[in-house]
This record gives C-alpha cells, structure tokens and sequence, in this order.
C-alpha cells in the first residue's frame, strides 16, 4: 500500500516505512541512540531527498528517544544532572547546525556534505566499536588472567576546571567535558538527522567514563531535547519537515523502542558495543559505496533564497 507524502514528493509503501521505524526503534532501545545513524541513510537509499531524510528523521528520533528514555527512567538507568549539562551543549550545537546546513542547502552542497558525513563518522566510530569488541572476545577466550583496569584513564582533560560531582554515574569531572560533547553532537544532529547517539554513548563511556548501563538513559535523555530543537529549526527554516511521514516512523519506532529496551538489558555491555559498532560499520560502508558509484540521476537542486 502506497502513501504520497508531500514534501518527500514520492509514493513509499507503508509497510516498508513500518518495518524500518519499528527495527531502528528496537535499536534506539537497545544501544541508546536515537536510531537516525541507520534511519537517516535508509530514507535516503529508498528514495527519499537527503534534506528531507535528515528533517525528519530528527523529528522521528525524538519519539523514539522519548519512548526509550522513559523505560530506562523507570529502571533508574538516567543521570539527570549529566542530561542536562549534555543538554546545554547540545542546544547550542544543534542551533548552529542548522545555520551551517541553511547555508549549505543554498550552496547545493548539502547532499555530498550528508553523505560524507556519514562515511567519516560511521566509519570511524564502527570501527572502534568492533576492535574493541574484538579486543574483548579475545580476553575472555584467552586462558591467561587479565588484570583488572579502570574503565577509562585519567589525562589532562580531567584536570580541567569547573569540576561538577555526579552522584548517578560516580564520577568527578570538569562540566567543560560534556558540555564540549553536547555541542558537537548537537552540530552533527543537524546536519545528519541524527540524535548522535553512536558518537555519545563512546564518549560517555570512554571518555567520561561513566557506567554503561547509566549511559544508555542519559544518552536518548540528551537526544529528546536536542532533536526536538533541530526539527523546530529545520520546520521553520528549510521546511524539510515532512509530517506525514515522521509519523509513520514515529507509531511504528516508539512500539519498537520498548522491545529493544527489554532485550537489551538481557546483552553483556562488551555484546551491545560489538553489535553496535557491526551495525555503524555497515551503514558508513554502503553510503561509501553508493558516493564512489555513479548515480542515476546526474543532477542536483541547489535551493538560494527567495526561489
């Protein structure tokens, strides 16, 4: 069954758009991310215009966050003074994404720029993700004992002034941390559709050093706000908002989100990490792919104000 949606100027089937929000919702509530790393670049293979995908997904990651937030909340997996200072970042970042991606839109660039992105990050962060799940599969089948070590190491960024406590996740450190991780996830939310998860949650972990189950939580906490920011900015700014499709996406990713989140808490956080990362890998590889083949449409709309 084919539904037209009006500012994606196409006919998508429904069943296809259920099926994708409920698997990426599942995702959200099982990894902690909003799910636009892999919903962002599915509309797109599917069809749908990159300034388009990227508007309104940030507008679906915001029910699926809702919807996976709330179920950790009711486990106490959230550090609410660690979401807001995220939250802080976050807002700026995101505001000034915006503005880059008007201006980009204007330029036409907008679309080399959305997949680049895409390549870089996915890649990049995949493939952390995997050797260290790799790393850890080797540990537990080795037979020799490994030593036990701090979740993360102390360097010169936690010497950094405005030290807050935060009681939820046991940690001491400089606010400058988050705040800084807020802004730049914010940036790329409003340049990739994202809710950044896949970037987030790796510096909530690694960096920060916050525990993994707290991180899940305060992750799509941060992400409502954040994403609710860019689709209002993206609404009145672009109009790439397409409503009618954000709400197929959003029935379908807030049921999927629930079961994601009762099947995650069932993985060890080495199993979560390693399977996250095969999942930003493969996306980042497939957008890669498809900017070195030739495309079927040798052309491009470069949109400049007042036309």
């Amino acid at each position: 069954m084919d539904l037209y949606f009006p500012i994606a100027e196409m006919s998508i089937n429904v069943l296809l758009l259920l099926a994708l929000g409920g698997g990426v919702g599942m995702l959200s509530g099982m990894f902690g991310v909003g799910g636009g790393f892999l919903m962002t670049p599915l509309l797109i293979f599917i069809g749908v215009p990159p300034a388009v995908a990227v508007g309104t997904e940030a507008n679906q990651v915001v029910a699926a966050s809702v919807s996976g937030a709330l179920a950790h909340w009711r486990r106490g997996n959230v550090d609410f003074k660690m979401g807001f200072i995220l939250l802080i970042g976050g807002f700026f970042g995101s505001s000034f994404g915006v503005w880059i991606f008007t201006k980009l839109r204007a330029l036409g660039y907008i679309d080399i720029v959305i997949s680049l992105c895409f390549v870089t990050f996915l890649g990049i962060v995949g493939g952390l993700m995997v050797a260290e799940g790799a790393r850890s599969w080797l540990r537990s089948r080795s037979s020799k004992p490994t030593p036990k070590k701090k979740l993360h190491q102390h360097t010169w960024m936690h010497g950094l002034p405005f030290k807050m406590r935060f009681r939820r996740s046991k940690l001491y450190i400089s606010a400058l941390l988050p705040l800084s991780i807020g802004i730049f996830v914010g940036i790329l939310s409003a340049i990739m559709g994202v809710g950044g998860g896949f970037i987030m949650v790796p510096a909530m972990i690694y960096l920060l050093g916050m525990p993994t189950s707290v991180v899940v939580g305060t992750s799509l906490f941060q992400i409502i706000f954040v994403t609710a920011n860019v689709t209002f900015l993206q609404s009145v700014n672009n109009q790439t908002v397409d409503v009618l499709l954000a709400l197929v996406l959003v029935i379908s990713s807030v049921i999927g989100a629930q079961f994601g989140t009762a099947f995650g808490s069932k993985l060890k956080s080495e199993q979560l990490r390693a399977l996250l990362g095969i999942l930003v890998l493969a996306v980042g590889c497939k957008v890669g792919f498809d900017l070195i083949v030739t495309p079927a449409h040798l052309f491009s709309f470069a949109v400049s104000g007042g036309h």
